[in-house]
């Protein structure tokens, strides 16, 4: 898929609205945590700004629901990049109304600008057409590079681009590199290729199942979705997680993973425990033992010798979800474990955004892997196949 690209732009001078992804973690003092969303996207903009660009960057941080809520202000983004970027960096009141305006208005060359949080305003989520159009009349080009939204058809992500033509919008840097990296690997892989693929839900990853089973050799199941499997084969599953409702769903990925030849990796033993509580009882058991009234909470000391057996002869890992419940550190060793393997092989190790990216960095293993994904969501929607709303209106040509 190739994509309308920053250099390809006549940037020099002129107002660019670089739509990113500051949703960062915030702990209650107002710090944050993991920057790492920030510092992704300094390559764009600092792009831009060797090009004497005014810079308008925007982005939206947690959920405020449409309303202003001084908990997503985007003062602390602002902060850090003061720091990483050592230039003054002005923050509006405002997204879209006078303040911003004004600010956009009186900009000089190679000012940059944070718009507060785009979902202060209710129209953002609901790509709401005047929305788009009064972002768009702040700048000279668009600029895409928040890969981990771009799922979403919200207004500075997919209604914004209607007021460009295919000559002042493009992918910023960061963008373009989730976007060929994932096409690669899901084309044209170097094999044995094995995916990973953990988490509460079936039903979050169904399509993602369907639509590696044709492309990877081997499939590792972990987490809550286990369970669905487990109790579809007829185990006993106490009251661990499970989706009644996607039992023939669960069957028909298992049928469908051995029709196409696909090895799929079942947990042989999990860690349970009486209550969701990290001071809970908690006990290792086989899948065929679990006592009633217990649940799992992650994968056993047995099955991660098995995902490491299975992983040994691998080229290509793809990491998508948890093997269980990571924030509590009783059942966290799972996860942990196979985030040392895999980080520790010889293979291109991919790490799918969202919750593993998260563990990654928890661990401290984020620079040992070859890739980690900005975005949780978006990465699981282009595993499954799907062209993502704020990618479609910056594909080239016939391919659009």
């Amino acid at each position: 898929m190739q994509l309308y690209s920053i250099k390809d732009l006549d940037l020099a001078g002129k107002k660019v609205f670089i739509r990113c992804d500051f949703n960062v973690p915030i702990d209650e003092y107002g710090n944050i945590t993991d920057d790492r969303r920030i510092r992704a996207a300094l390559g764009t903009i600092n792009y831009c700004l060797d090009q004497d660009c005014a810079i308008i960057l925007a982005s939206h941080l947690g959920r405020p629901k449409g309303e202003y809520n001084e908990k997503y202000s985007l003062l602390p983004v602002q902060r850090r990049l003061h720091q990483l970027l050592k230039r003054e960096i002005k923050l509006t009141k405002d997204v879209a109304g006078e303040h911003a305006k004004k600010c956009v208005t009186e900009m000089k060359c190679c000012d940059v600008i944070l718009l507060e949080n785009l979902r202060f305003e209710a129209g953002e989520t609901a790509n709401d057409e005047t929305l788009s159009k009064a972002l768009a009349d702040m700048a000279d080009y668009y600029i895409n590079d928040a890969f981990g939204v771009s799922h979403r058809a919200h207004a500075s992500v997919e209604g914004i681009t209607k007021y460009f033509d295919e000559h002042h919008k493009a992918a910023g840097f960061l963008l373009q590199k989730e976007i060929q990296f994932f096409g690669t690997l899901l084309e044209r892989p170097v094999r044995p290729f094995a995916a990973i693929v953990g988490g509460s839900k079936v039903s979050g990853k169904l399509e993602a199942l369907m639509n590696l089973l044709p492309k990877v050799d081997k499939i590792l199941i972990g987490g809550g979705m286990a369970f669905t499997f487990l109790k579809q084969m007829g185990y006993e599953v106490g009251k661990s997680l499970v989706e009644d409702d996607l039992l023939d769903e669960a069957q028909r990925v298992m049928d469908e993973a051995k029709r196409l030849g696909v090895k799929f990796y079942l947990p042989v033993d999990v860690v349970a425990a009486q209550e969701f509580a990290a001071d809970s009882v908690s006990k290792v058991t086989s899948v065929q033992e679990i006592p009633e009234g217990w649940m799992g909470l992650d994968i056993g000391p047995a099955t991660v010798r098995l995902y490491r057996s299975v992983l040994a002869d691998t080229q290509t890992i793809l990491w998508n979800g948890p093997m269980g419940v990571y924030e509590m550190d009783r059942f966290a060793s799972g996860s942990r474990k196979i985030a040392h393997f895999v980080a520790d092989s010889y293979a291109t190790t991919v790490v799918g955004g969202g919750d593993t990216a998260d563990l990654v960095q928890r661990v401290g293993l984020g620079e040992e892997m070859t890739f980690i994904s900005t975005g949780g969501g978006a990465s699981l929607e282009l595993v499954e196949g799907k062209i993502l709303p704020g990618v479609q209106p910056l594909v080239c040509g016939e391919e659009a």
